[in-house]
């Protein structure tokens, strides 16, 4: 899996296309096939985006997306983290209502700990990755 990331300035895409079909020669030439239907392209989190013609690579016209999922986390195309935040608020809840139904069961203390632990992973994981960059209102949910 790999990330590009590149800077428009002033509405010139130019660099941005030529880091593209970089990436596609460099890829061929080490024997390793870029996947363009699971290829994306999130942008844009400029405050006045102007519109960009659509990626091509390798004949195949990429799509774009507002969110897509990196390593587990869902980055937006504003670049905030309100929708990740969902999403691992959402999963520790599913585990928080499974284990207090495993509690129901009368269930050892040290396996109620252990399956605590999944959900205590889960949410510090997400604040080890977006801390510093959440609003307090997204950190008072986790």
């Amino acid at each position: 899996m790999s990330l590009l990331t590149h800077l428009i300035q002033d509405s010139n895409e130019s660099a941005y296309r030529q880091e593209v079909k970089e990436l596609a020669v460099w890829c061929s030439h080490n024997n390793l096939e870029l996947n363009t239907f699971k290829t994306v392209e999130i942008i844009d989190f400029r405050r006045n985006p102007s519109a960009l013609s659509p990626l091509t690579i390798i004949d195949s016209t990429v799509k774009t997306m507002e969110t897509f999922r990196f390593l587990s986390n869902i980055i937006s195309y504003d670049l905030k983290w309100d929708i990740h935040i969902d999403s691992i608020v959402k999963k520790a809840q599913q585990r928080l209502y499974f284990l207090c139904q495993l509690r129901k069961f009368n269930l050892p203390q040290q396996l109620l700990k252990h399956f605590y632990s999944t959900i205590e992973f889960i949410l510090w994981t997400s604040v080890t990755i977006c801390f510093s960059s959440a609003t307090n209102s997204d950190l008072r949910r986790l």
